[in-house]
């Protein structure tokens, strides 16, 4: 995985509440299980219309929000317990989704992924809503070793994070690059029993 630490970036407001992994990425595309090509299919069924056309009035596909954290409502990643969901938001190319909720599978398998979940109280997540879509420029950082996000000089909230996951991300470390970087104190243990 690749390092975490400080990340400033626009925003992509996604104000629906209890977005589903099957509207992250529907059922259909769980074919493969190697993860490269699932940003492509990401939020499929709200980007594109049936026709394979693609939906202008779905925020994805307007122009003037970009970044690599999304912004979304309460409940986000609710529904079936896929992994796909958190590859298909890092294969689109977000680091970071904040919500006011989301559901703990998604949370754990975003995790594990290097997708940084921050959650957020209801007021600071509404008021970013506004603040964005008043000015989609709007530079937001993500501080994972402080737990600070923070909007320019406008607004700011402290997040919570399992302090191993914290561990694993900072160090661009899955959970066996982890095992691995605690390999010599573990020799030293095996080493001292009989």
């Amino acid at each position: 995985m690749e390092k975490f630490n400080t990340l400033t970036s626009t925003a992509i407001p996604l104000e629906i509440e209890h977005v589903d992994t099957d509207q992250i990425i529907p059922a259909r595309f769980l074919k493969a299980t190697d993860k490269k090509g699932f940003g492509d299919n990401v939020f499929r069924d709200w980007r594109f219309h049936k026709d394979e056309s693609i939906n202008e009035s779905f925020v994805l596909n307007d122009s003037k929000y970009t970044g690599s954290i999304l912004v979304a409502g309460t409940n986000f990643g609710c529904g079936s317990s896929r992994e796909h969901a958190a590859w298909a938001l890092v294969g689109y190319g977000f680091r970071v989704v904040v919500s006011s909720f989301f559901a703990d599978i998604f949370k754990g398998n975003a995790l594990n992924n290097g997708l940084l979940p921050v959650q957020v109280s209801e007021e600071f997540l509404q008021e970013l809503f506004s603040i964005i879509k008043s000015n989609p420029n709007t530079q937001i950082t993500v501080d994972l070793e402080n737990q600070v996000i923070s909007v320019e000089d406008e607004l700011e909230e402290t997040f919570d994070i399992d302090p191993y996951k914290k561990t694993c991300l900072l160090n661009g470390y899955d959970d066996i690059d982890f095992l691995l970087s605690k390999l010599d104190k573990i020799e030293a243990f095996e080493a001292a029993r009989p």
